[in-house]
């Protein structure tokens, strides 16, 4: 049995649910859309105190189950207009799991700043946030720590989620208690701050009870050893994510000064080598005394993430990841890793998402308000989103806004959400998720980079793309790390039978598959009703008019053609264990 906690804070009043069974596992994405379509909020304004605030683990948070401390945030975007749910690493997830909590609602909005505290003894605390206002990131972890102790969980709403800049997440402790792990997608911490919550403070405790606590130790050795021998995870874990970058680069999909070219390439000592790679900053990470594996979470056997140094061995920033060193380094111009890693650890103090500031500052460089790779330029607009000055809060309206603002034509975005890290007319498959997700433009919803596209139908690349979906909606639905599904994805009836044991239960063998399809279902109904069209899941134009260099290829996918597809699949229940 986990509680579930109901947070007002109109009145600062909290109730307490029990959940059983399947009710803790069907968590994550899942909760939250059931949730979001079951009180009828589709229309509800984003920005409105009646829009909840969703925070919800996974059924083995609180454990050391690698891949499974996941949190999901969610509400309806303030960014998309649509379903939002937004999904971060760190240790959170793993506090509310050691205090039996499955998560937790805030709902209404609390007329003064607040801190809530989550205790293992004395309960919900309500505590005056005014010490911590307009302090940025890392200097409110500092004193939260201080104040509460190091053996706590920090949510945090960052200076730009005070003033409800859009491009804000909420930012959750690491595991050496960096507020880095990032709930960055969709607005939500501009939600976090119009409820004038500036953190939520979480007591680590212990392990959590399950029916059968035997059962799923075995499940953590078992499923920990096949992600230490599987060759896909540990290839992960050599480079990180920043891997992703010399796969793209080869294949000419790297967004590149506002997506414009596909490929970045640099020349030392006569040899072609992509600085902005996993196997460059690997290399110079280690020759500098950096971390190049680490564990983003408790638990995690992969260890994906990293500790990126400077050539004194000082810390610049942690983590260094993919979608960051391109959105916020090759899009905007820049090609030393140096230059993107201290506008990555800005960005993290103020507590933004990294990929949705890349593609706005790309979208004013091409607008003509700076070349691109003018670093000093960016940061003076980062400071200005620190500050709230009236030029850092249009910033901070996000990637859709700004190219409106200032007239720009080629915009990347879709449902006014910036793509990712992935050029559609190369990365098709990955490409084709971003189109029609519910959530926007975000690759985490289904992302394929490696997939052969040549010579692939539509349909084809429409069904490979609905079957990392339906994965990744599971696995989201679970508190699952995506990384971990070359092992997850190959052992259904492994994590079936943990879960039968944990919480007493009999999942079918369908189970799986069945919760990621019916969240996709249910998200797509969400944004109907919320008045979302085929139109939304449109590319923008220009990536159909404009050949990418070097593969001289456009756009050949159509949102008409993919629905067609894919909703015909969903429909009909199509399974892909």
């Amino acid at each position: 049995m986990r509680k579930y906690l109901h947070i007002n804070l109109n009145d600062h009043s909290v109730t307490s649910e029990n959940l059983e069974g399947e009710a803790v596992i069907k968590a994550g994405r899942n909760f939250i859309v059931r949730t979001m379509l079951d009180r009828g909020l589709a229309g509800v304004d984003p920005m409105s105190p009646e829009n909840p605030l969703i925070f919800s683990a996974g059924p083995f948070a609180g454990t050391n189950f690698s891949n499974a401390n996941r949190i999901s945030v969610g509400c309806k975007s303030p960014l998309t207009g649509g379903i939002k749910e937004s999904n971060g690493g760190g240790t959170f997830a793993f506090a509310l799991g050691q205090l039996e909590i499955a998560g937790f609602t805030l709902d209404g909005a609390s007329d003064g700043w607040t801190v809530i505290r989550i205790t293992k003894d004395d309960g919900i605390l309500f505590e005056d946030a005014a010490p911590y206002m307009g302090k940025s990131n890392f200097e409110a972890a500092r004193m939260l720590h201080e104040k509460y102790g190091d053996k706590v969980s920090l949510a945090l709403c960052g200076p730009v989620g005070e003033y409800q800049g859009l491009v804000a997440g909420i930012a959750f402790s690491d595991n050496e208690n960096r507020p880095v792990r990032i709930s960055a997608r969709g607005g939500v911490g501009a939600v976090m701050g119009m409820k004038k919550v500036k953190a939520i403070v979480c007591d680590k405790a212990k392990m959590p009870t399950f029916s059968d606590r035997k059962k799923v130790m075995t499940a953590v050795r078992d499923y920990g050893a096949k992600i230490t021998d599987d060759p896909a995870a540990q290839a992960m874990g050599r480079n990180g994510t920043a891997q992703v970058a010399d796969l793209t680069n080869h294949l000419g999909g790297l967004p590149v000064n506002n997506f414009s070219s596909g490929q970045q390439v640099d020349t030392t000592d006569g040899k072609s080598v992509l600085k902005m790679g996993g196997d460059y900053i690997r290399e110079l990470n280690i020759e500098r005394g950096g971390e190049t594996t680490h564990a983003c979470m408790p638990g995690c056997m992969i260890k994906c993430s990293n500790v990126y140094v400077d050539a004194d061995g000082k810390e610049i920033v942690s983590p260094l990841e993919y979608e960051t060193i391109c959105l916020l380094g090759t899009n905007v111009g820049i090609d030393e890793p140096d230059d993107m890693a201290r506008l990555n650890a800005i960005v993290n103090d103020l507590g933004a998402d990294t990929i949705e500031i890349g593609a706005t500052l790309g979208v004013l460089m091409e607008a003509g308000e700076a070349d691109f790779g003018d670093v000093a330029f960016m940061k003076a607009a980062l400071e200005d989103m620190r500050a709230g000055t009236e030029r850092g809060k249009l910033l901070a309206q996000g990637t859709a806004r700004i190219g409106e603002h200032y007239g720009v034509k080629r915009v990347p975005v879709i449902k006014k959400q910036a793509l990712s890290a992935y050029d559609p007319r190369v990365i098709e498959v990955t490409g084709i998720s971003m189109m029609v997700s519910a959530q926007g433009a975000d690759h985490t919803t289904g992302n394929l980079p490696g997939a052969e596209c040549v010579g692939k139908t539509t349909e084809e690349l429409s069904e490979l793309s609905l079957e990392v979906q339906i994965n990744s909606a599971a696995a989201d639905s679970l508190g699952l790390c995506v990384f971990g599904r070359t092992v997850t994805n190959t052992n259904h009836s492994e994590l079936l039978d943990a879960l039968n044991g944990a919480f007493d239960v009999d999942l079918d063998a369908d189970f799986i598959n069945e919760l990621g399809r019916e969240t996709l279902l249910k998200e797509i109904e969400f944004n109907e009703l919320a008045g979302f069209t085929e139109a939304d899941d449109a590319l923008p134009q220009f990536f159909y008019d404009e050949e990418l260099p070097p593969t001289g290829k456009t756009a050949r996918h159509f949102a008409a053609d993919i629905n067609k597809a894919q909703r015909k699949m969903l429909q009909e229940g199509k399974s892909f264990i």
